[in-house]
């Protein structure tokens, strides 16, 4: 690039219907190659990049992805002005004058995960830190590998130093606690935003905006939660906020704390790789999400060989998969500190319909 930056390498957008016939419609006709990937409903090769649309459509829309040394070049001379009508690579700023100007960013990892913590973190920016965010390769971590992001946010972290971010991280068995009492995980993440939004505000006291990634249906939520320090700031609440520089850097740091209390956690209940091992055996990993069977197989042999209670200190022991682990190991809740009796307010709801729905039954 003319003003220095090192050109950027991979590219991903969304798709409506109009735009995709138009891409089609270049694919079909440009200078290019097709060829074959997996779920794709096109795809090409060009001059050192390729471009992918995807199958997969989502509300109308479908991703398109494109990735090589001259992606950047597609993307501003054909993609912008052909497909998308539009520029915007290279004009964020002048776009959105407020990206780069100084302010903060929420965001939690570990929400829909059975085992390891919940991470909340907001973490600051200003327009050199943001600079310095992209050369890192800071983005919305659900586009990034694991091992990226424990790259990343270890780089984030010595980037910012201990005043340009806040963490609050739930291990399982605090978490456990503060549900039983609260019972509400939308209330429990904005107590968890809240607290580290409070957190970074006193330590960036000239910090008078923070964009958080909103979770909850109402943004009242999360402000009935806020502190002193963030109710004198302004709260920007919107879905899909890690288009912002700020918030992508709270998903990284967030992530990579995760990632790695999981991991330590691994070695926990798997045994930790001998010193000195040649990595001819694959490392065993916690598994990751909720309904993924393996999920389940871990915490039913843990809980089989250690007791009920070893979820508690290992799993947000709410979750439905809880009831199934239990189950599968001839067990109850009721052998479940009272901390753990406690379900989630979906279930809660099922419970009701069936209990309702059995008594018309009786009725008829």
């Amino acid at each position: 690039m003319s003003d220095g930056k090192p050109s950027r390498t991979s590219f991903t957008y969304e798709l409506d219907n109009d735009q995709q016939e138009l891409l089609l419609g270049l694919m079909a006709n440009g200078n290019f190659r097709r060829r074959e990937t997996p779920y794709a409903l096109c795809s090409v090769e060009g001059d050192h990049f390729n471009a992918t649309l995807y199958a997969k459509e989502k509300h109308g829309r479908r991703k398109l992805c494109v990735q090589g040394s001259k992606a950047e070049e597609f993307v501003l001379f054909q993609l912008e002005p052909l497909v998308l009508c539009g520029a915007s690579l290279g004009y964020e700023d002048v776009l959105d004058p407020e990206r780069s100007a100084p302010h903060a960013g929420s965001d939690e990892s570990g929400k829909g995960d059975y085992f390891g913590p919940l991470v909340v973190c907001c973490a600051y920016t200003d327009e050199t830190l943001s600079a310095e965010m992209e050369k890192l390769g800071v983005k919305d971590c659900k586009r990034m590998s694991d091992k990226s992001v424990l790259t990343v946010g270890a780089g984030l972290r010595r980037l910012l130093g201990p005043d340009g971010f806040a963490v609050v991280k739930l291990g399982p068995a605090a978490y456990n606690r503060l549900y039983a009492k609260i019972r509400n995980i939308n209330r429990m993440l904005a107590w968890a935003h809240a607290t580290a939004i409070e957190e970074l505000l006193a330590k960036r006291p000239g910090c008078g905006r923070v964009v958080v990634d909103q979770f909850a249906p109402t943004e009242a939520v999360i402000l009935r939660s806020l502190k002193e320090r963030g109710k004198k700031a302004e709260i920007v609440q919107r879905h899909k906020a890690e288009s912002d520089i700020a918030v992508a850097a709270a998903s990284v740091i967030a992530r990579e704390l995760f990632l790695r209390d999981v991991a330590a956690m691994g070695d926990e209940i798997f045994g930790a790789p001998a010193a000195g091992a040649d990595g001819g055996a694959e490392k065993q990993t916690v598994p990751m999400g909720s309904s993924d069977p393996r999920v389940r197989e871990v915490a039913r042999k843990m809980a089989f060989e250690k007791g009920a209670a070893w979820l508690m200190n290992h799993c947000k022991a709410h979750f439905r998969t809880t009831d199934k682990v239990l189950e599968a190991c001839g067990m109850t809740r009721a052998e479940l500190p009272p901390e753990g009796r406690v379900v989630s307010a979906a279930e809660r709801t099922d419970d009701l319909k069936k209990k309702n729905t059995t008594g018309k039954a009786k009725q008829c």
